[in-house]
């Protein structure tokens, strides 16, 4: 049930040429520095309150869009990391954006880095967040120092969607039931009851599943692109308590993104006030 002081956001939608809905939210100031910043694994285009304030309080004008199979935007079966360049450059263009910045969170982070690889005369930089390297980066075992979920999670995504689905929907509704119980447990900063954050779990947990799967294969697979063509700036920011995300995944693609800058924060696999604060300073440029 939505709390009695929260609304979605209102969305918008562009339709690719193969008939494809995309779905999007709009935050932040309409003159600020665009930014597109893509959600977690799973994730929504519902952005949290205190987000949505941060947005403001930087000056940037950021669109936060659905991947295929979240919230109502069309499901794309077998899809790369790769593909969600296209989609973003879609958006921009329905945005008249010429030029973007690009974030990613978690799961988001890849696909954040094939935006500045595949459209790098479009995105000013790109800023990853507890992001993982390739499933087949040399020298980092992906399954290692993980939570046990979210390793089991990529196992059977390598099996492919008949091995994932069961486990994915099992897990999905035993967090939900767990986030209902004790809202407390729930992933990220402690939020006010009506702030709509069941409602955000929920359209990330139950009514994305079909994203989460194609997200969890597309992770596991050959991203689709060649990082040497990333040419812009590039941060990538790190818990020093992150469990989910081993800091060898952050090390590898700094050893692979000439230029990139390493963060490190103090929290977990999300950031705290502070640091998200500094991710979206160095998003705005001086």
């Amino acid at each position: 049930m939505l709390g009695p002081a929260w609304t979605p956001p209102p969305t918008h939608e562009v339709t690719a040429a193969d008939g494809r809905v995309i779905r999007y939210c709009c935050y932040g100031p309409p003159q600020g520095r665009p930014v597109v910043s893509l959600a977690g694994t799973p994730g929504t285009r519902w952005e949290r309150p205190d987000v949505i304030r941060a947005f403001q309080q930087a000056g940037l004008r950021v669109v936060a869009p659905d991947r295929p199979g979240y919230g109502g935007s069309t499901r794309q079966p077998g899809r790369a990391v790769a593909d969600v360049a296209a989609d973003v450059a879609l958006i921009a263009g329905a945005l008249v954006w010429q030029r973007f910045a690009v974030t990613g969170f978690s799961g988001g982070g890849p696909h954040a880095l094939a935006c500045a690889a595949l459209l790098a005369r479009r995105v000013t930089c790109c800023a990853m967040v507890a992001s993982p390297a390739p499933a087949d980066a040399e020298g980092v075992d992906f399954f290692a120092d993980r939570t046990p979920g979210s390793a089991e999670d990529f196992r059977l995504a390598r099996r492919g969607e008949q091995a994932l689905r069961p486990y994915l929907r099992a897990r999905s509704r035993e967090a939900m039931a767990r986030f209902e119980a004790d809202p407390e447990q729930a992933p990220g900063r402690p939020a006010a009851p009506d702030s709509g954050r069941m409602s955000r779990l929920r359209a990330s947990f139950e009514g994305g599943l079909d994203g989460w799967i194609d997200d969890d294969i597309a992770l596991v697979r050959p991203w689709g692109f060649d990082l040497g063509r990333v040419t812009g700036p590039v941060s990538l920011w790190h818990g020093a308590r992150d469990t989910r995300v081993p800091r060898a995944h952050t090390d590898w693609l700094l050893a692979h993104l000439p230029g990139a800058q390493g963060h490190e924060h103090p929290g977990g696999h999300d950031p705290d006030e502070a640091a998200y604060g500094r991710i979206l300073n160095w998003l705005g440029g001086p």
